[in-house]
């Protein structure tokens, strides 16, 4: 990734206005669809909005997520109350692990965590994600674990999750499924990218029911350093717009 070029046409990652994060984070929720993702109207995608009151958009209760644009996202503060009049309701349990990384780690403008059939196998297992591909020597070292506690509705669990996830950009939280974080929208799908295909990955091939073959002695470790030079660049100057793009040729309605 780090001779990845930018182009000279792309858009900065400058503008923070609150509808730009909108629009990102309604098409990260329509994406997470259309790569078969989603879990009905479960798991969250959240977005920090600028400034000092650490207010940020998670999804309506009710509604799946290729449904969801840009106006129906919730503003929410990290108390759990609604910023706007909303007709909509949000889950405690979304809230609770995504306001205890916001408020805890500055640079973790969007969280976003799944339950995917692949994540959630990943995390039943004792071992947690393995080097056994190059899309899991890219992430695994950016891997954080937290142990399931049940559901996350108890707010003395954001400590203990906030500290296991430490300053990485990815978590496997155990029996439970994946989470990712980044400074913006792009990267934080990115990071989530890699995350699930790498244990969509282990999962086929330890159902191939052969030897697995392991990496030579350091390769991992170099793989990961490659790979995050420059990684920040190309999520959002190269990927993210591409899946923008790719959005907006199928169905660009998130953005309302």
């Amino acid at each position: 990734m780090s001779t990845a070029r930018v182009s000279e046409n792309t858009t900065p990652v400058t503008e923070t206005s609150e509808q730009t994060i909108r629009e990102d984070l309604a098409a990260a929720y329509r994406l997470v669809a259309l790569f078969g993702w989603d879990d009905l109207i479960f798991t969250h995608l959240s977005a920090r909005i600028p400034g000092p009151e650490h207010h940020f958009l998670l999804n309506p209760y009710n509604l799946m997520f290729d449904e969801i644009t840009a106006s129906s996202l919730v503003k929410i503060d990290v108390e759990g109350n609604k910023v706007e009049e909303t007709s909509y309701a949000v889950n405690p349990a979304g809230f609770t692990i995504h306001s205890a990384v916001h408020m805890a780690r500055e640079d973790a403008q969007c969280v976003m965590h799944l339950h995917t059939d692949y994540g959630q196998a990943v995390s039943a297992q004792k071992a947690g994600l393995l080097p056994l591909t190059q899309t899991a020597m890219i992430i695994a070292g950016q891997v954080a674990y937290h142990d399931y506690e049940g559901i996350a509705t108890n707010l003395e669990e954001r400590d203990r999750l906030v500290a296991d996830l430490g300053d990485k950009c990815a978590m496997i939280l155990r029996n439970h499924g994946t989470l990712a974080v980044g400074a913006t929208v792009g990267e934080a799908f990115t990071n989530l990218y890699f995350l699930e295909r790498a244990c969509k990955a282990q999962v086929l091939a330890q159902a191939g029911g052969v030897e697995l073959n392991d990496a030579p002695a350091g390769v991992a470790e170099r793989t990961g350093a490659q790979a995050m030079s420059g990684f920040d660049k190309v999520s959002n100057n190269l990927v993210w717009p591409a899946l923008r793009r790719k959005l907006d040729r199928i169905d660009p309605s998130y953005k309302e």
